[in-house]
């Protein structure tokens, strides 16, 4: 179902039929019915507002650590990367930022403020967005650890202040009001904890080093389950460089897959239930899958 209006009133980017694979990390996915880039705040509000209340909407940032299926997605799809990008620094320890906001961008410039521990945020390859809707984490620290409110949208385009009470937060899982999305955080850190540039560079070096960085993949296909690592019962389970179609188990971390030859967004989900299956058949460990598989599957 498409909007019901032309929105012709909109001063972002509007788009029909916008294939996803443009946007995604893993470079595949189907069209977007209706592909909308916001230029600010009010013009989403504004936007959502005249939208008919039936389109479904589907909300991302930079796709890091989204699958879109071949078939692509109905409705409309919003792009909220690079409009909500305010960083600022509110004394106290306190910061406020948009969900826009790269988490390494983020890590560096509390290294600047002297505002720890913030060195995970490095390790965290999204967008603050993205970090507050899974609870991303890396290197021992997590984003909800630190949030002492948020400002999120909702389908009717008002806009809301919460507090973290407002949400049930678990390992890579944030649960909280329906059909409402991120547009910036308030964060604090710990007076006397001095975020460490060392720490920060080997964590940048460490995923350097151990991590398939500057080829198409999502970041870490699976979350670690309890007291165990997702890539070591993927490698011992004897998957690395294991193949379909044009998606690989990365060579280099087995909770990396790759696009290593024009994968289809099909050989990516195929390859996810092989390994989930074969984790299963050798450990009796049922991975869950730290991606987000949206959209319809090729006609």
């Amino acid at each position: 179902m498409m909007a019901a209006r032309d929105q012709k009133g909109v001063r972002g980017e509007l788009r029909r039929d916008e294939p996803m694979s443009r946007h995604t990390s893993w470079r595949v996915g189907g069209p977007a019915d209706l592909f909308f880039r916001p230029a600010d705040l009010d013009d989403l509000s504004a936007f959502l507002r005249e939208l008919d209340a039936a389109t479904p909407v589907f909300w991302f940032g930079l796709g890091s650590n989204l699958l879109v299926r071949d078939g692509g997605i109905r409705g409309v799809v919003i792009a909220g990367a690079r409009i909500f990008s305010e960083l600022k620094n509110l004394g106290g320890h306190r910061v406020r930022v948009g969900a826009s906001v790269p988490c390494t961008q983020l890590a560096r410039q509390c290294l600047r403020w002297g505002y720890g521990p913030s060195e995970f945020f490095a390790g965290i390859p999204g967008t603050l967005g993205g970090a507050l809707a899974m609870n991303a984490g890396a290197h021992g620290g997590e984003t909800w650890e630190r949030v002492e409110s948020v400002r999120s949208i909702d389908r009717s385009g008002a806009i809301h202040e919460r507090g973290p009470e407002a949400y049930r937060i678990a390992y890579r899982s944030v649960q909280g009001p329906a059909n409402e999305w991120f547009v910036e955080a308030t964060l604090r850190f710990e007076p006397g904890v001095e975020p460490s540039l060392a720490t920060q560079r080997a964590m940048l070096q460490r995923r350097k080093d151990t991590q398939p960085l500057g080829l198409p993949s999502c970041g870490s296909v699976f979350r670690n389950p309890p007291g165990d690592h997702a890539a070591r019962l993927i490698e011992t389970a004897g998957l690395k460089g294991c193949r379909i179609g044009g998606a690989e188990v990365s060579p280099k971390h087995a909770n990396f897959i790759i696009n290593a030859d024009n994968a289809s967004a099909a050989d990516i989900e195929a390859l996810i239930l092989h390994v989930r299956h074969s984790v299963r058949e050798r450990h009796g460990v049922d991975l869950v899958p730290e991606v987000r598989i949206v959209g319809e599957a090729a006609a």
